[in-house]
């Protein structure tokens, strides 16, 4: 799927961001019990279940599994036995970890203790959520109808944009100033923006308006950044800072086309991803709010 102004709108309110440790992240003791009396020598079998046993605890197969799992879903790592060879001696260098650490009494230290509180508020607190937020089921219709809206907002072109967005006119004037004499576009909004986009160089996200373009149906742009763009010819740059509350904004034209609309059948899932996020928020929402309105809170 390409990055059309469609998928983007799609993708604009999902979660971002995962984070992956393949097993340091996983709690210390998870089912990691003692067996006594048990080696691994000599050819002797390890109980079914088992992956290995070190100084006496054995590690379970659940925990590779889970590990697996992660790498897969997570990571996108394809599941095979040498991966699952790595995973399994990750699990038992970091047993040796647990057992060194229990030995020299590292779990009775302060911030260990409020490290496992945490975690245990934590994994309580989500398991709670989960039983008593209930997000309305998102239908197929509402899913079509969101898409036949997103079209509809879609004019004729798309347009590839960049800006450099500066706190006050006189760095305004540097910028346009030093862009004048030849310094590159992106090389100047990585040094000059306070935008987050700085650092890809002031680059947006293809982008098309429904005309005439009127306030609230900009894609989220300021309506003058907005104008901007659609007037600029591909590889302009504005003469002069577009005004933007406190802030003063730069755009160039990098490229534009005709706008690319992907079929349902291509944007359905994410759309209806966006739609579930969403119904989510608003039951989180609804339920904080019960909660609120019920408590006694002092501040």
């Amino acid at each position: 799927m390409n990055h059309t102004p469609l998928i983007r709108t799609l993708c604009a309110n999902t979660f971002a961001s995962v984070a992956l440790s393949m097993t340091m992240s996983m709690p210390a003791h998870a089912d990691t019990a003692p067996v006594a009396s048990l080696a691994t020598a000599a050819g002797n079998a390890l109980p079914a279940g088992t992956i290995a046993i070190v100084n006496g605890a054995a590690i379970p197969q659940s925990q590779l599994d889970d590990a697996v799992r992660v790498a897969v879903q997570v990571a996108h790592q394809v599941d095979t036995p040498q991966l699952r060879q790595a995973l399994k001696q990750q699990l038992i260098v970091r047993e040796l970890f647990r057992q060194g650490a229990e030995k020299a009494h590292y779990d009775t230290k302060p911030e260990v203790q409020q490290a496992m509180q945490a975690a245990t508020v934590n994994a309580a607190t989500q398991l709670y959520l989960k039983d008593n937020v209930h997000p309305e089921p998102v239908t197929d219709a509402q899913v079509k109808a969101r898409y036949d809206a997103i079209v509809a907002s879609l004019g004729k072109e798309e347009y590839k944009p960049r800006v450099i967005t500066v706190a006050d006119d006189a760095t305004a004037k540097t910028v346009l100033k030093t862009l004048k004499s030849g310094s590159a576009f992106d090389a100047l909004a990585r040094q000059y923006s306070v935008a987050p986009n700085k650092a890809v160089g002031g680059e947006l996200p293809w982008v098309s308006f429904k005309a005439p373009l009127t306030e609230g149906n900009t894609q989220g742009l300021p309506l003058a950044v907005a104008q901007a763009i659609t007037q600029l010819p591909a590889g302009g740059v504005t003469p002069t800072a577009i005004a933007v509350g406190n802030e003063r904004v730069i755009v160039k034209l990098d490229a534009k086309r005709p706008v690319q609309v992907p079929a349902f059948d291509q944007a359905k899932d994410t759309i209806r991803q966006q739609l579930q996020t969403l119904a989510l928020e608003q039951a989180s929402a609804k339920f904080t709010g019960g909660l609120l309105k019920g408590a006694v809170i002092q501040q």
